[in-house]
Order: structure tokens, then C-alpha cells, then sequence
């Protein structure tokens, strides 16, 4: 039975994950970033966009070269191959699509952390003992990581703002309640974060 509830634990969070990525793609469609009133954006896009913008031409490529092959020669495979294409392109958008409508939120009181469509994780400002630029890359794939007692948001494998924070701090983070000595994260202007931190951090002391 445990076996069960796993694999319905996994089904249940690969389809709301897909479901999140459709729903950021509706709002990059409709222009209406997650990005609540009062809120100020911190993109963090810039890296990905890219690599990511490669696959889906690639992809689309790949699709129409499929489809008229098959559509010669094995005509009983063209639909589901034409429908297995175009759900991998719509998906690599809604990637595209979390990466841009869901930045990290700089509000009065905190940071929220963000990747793409369900990862965050809320530094509260008052918490934030210093902020530095620091480029670190830990490949792999994985978005969410802990590292020699930091918490690491990855885009790309890499960071490049750290947060060090106070001592007893601990973040509700999907991976459980932690109490890591540092947060890093990726940001597309590191410079201009990492003074717009400080200064609000200095504001909450």
C-alpha cells in the first residue's frame, strides 16, 4: 500500500507541475505577471532564456521534419507523433513562461525566492545578516539544493547573489523546514540586487 500512495504522491505532483506550467503560460500570453501589488520584480531569466529558446526551435524543427516524413511513409504514426511534438514545444513555453512571469518578490518584509512555476522561498529581510555577489556553479539539474549548509535556488546549476544570514534562522523551503547558513540565488543584475538587499535589510535592523 505505501508503494501505491508513493507512485499517486508522484503522479499527483508531475501533474500539478504541469498544470502550474500552463497556467504561467496563460499569463505570459495575457501579459500578467505573478507579481502581486506593492511587490517589487527581481528577474532572474536571463540566463535560461537562451538554452531554452534553442529547444523549442530545435523542437519545432524536429516537428515539422517528422511530420512530413511520416506523413509519406508511415502514415499511422503522424498523428501521435504530431501531437507528442507539439505538447513538448507548448511545454518548453511554459517553461519559458514560469522562468518570466514568476521572478523573485522583494517586499517590505522579505525575499521571496522563486523558480519557475512552484519552488519559493520566503528570507524574511530582518534575517539577512549580509548580501555579496558571488558566482558559484554546481551543475546538475536540480533547482533546489543544500550545499555545505547553504540553501541554493539554482538557475542553470549556478548562483551569483548570496544572502548570509543571522544565526537560528530557519525557511520553510519544499525540501522541509532548514536552517542553512546562507541562501544563494541567481539574479540578473547581481550588483544592483545585492544593493537594493542591503539597503532594505539595513531598513528592518
Amino acid at each position: 500500500m505505501s508503494d501505491v500512495r508513493r507512485t499517486l504522491a508522484v503522479v499527483r505532483e508531475v501533474l500539478a507541475s504541469e498544470v502550474a506550467l500552463y497556467r504561467q503560460l496563460g499569463r505570459w500570453i495575457t501579459r500578467r505577471p505573478d507579481v502581486p501589488p506593492g511587490a517589487t520584480p527581481v528577474p532572474y531569466s536571463r540566463l535560461a532564456t537562451p538554452v531554452i529558446w534553442l529547444f523549442v526551435f530545435g523542437s519545432t524543427i524536429e516537428v515539422v521534419a517528422f511530420d512530413l516524413i511520416l506523413s509519406r511513409w508511415l502514415t499511422f504514426l503522424r498523428i501521435p507523433f504530431l501531437v507528442l511534438g507539439i505538447w513538448g514545444v507548448v511545454w518548453m513555453l511554459g517553461l519559458m513562461a514560469s522562468y518570466r512571469m514568476r521572478p523573485h518578490l522583494l517586499t517590505d518584509t522579505a525575499l521571496h525566492v522563486r523558480h519557475m512555476a512552484r519552488t519559493e522561498v520566503v528570507v524574511p529581510l530582518e534575517a539577512i545578516a549580509s548580501v555579496r555577489v558571488a558566482d558559484r556553479d554546481e551543475g546538475g539539474i536540480r533547482a533546489l539544493r543544500v550545499v555545505d549548509d547553504d540553501l541554493l535556488v539554482l538557475v542553470s546549476g549556478r548562483t551569483n547573489v548570496q544572502l548570509t544570514l543571522a544565526a537560528g534562522t530557519t525557511l520553510g523551503t519544499p525540501l522541509g523546514e532548514l536552517g542553512p547558513d546562507a541562501v544563494g540565488l541567481w539574479v540578473d543584475e547581481p550588483r544592483a540586487v545585492a544593493e537594493l538587499l542591503r539597503r532594505r535589510a539595513a531598513e528592518r535592523a
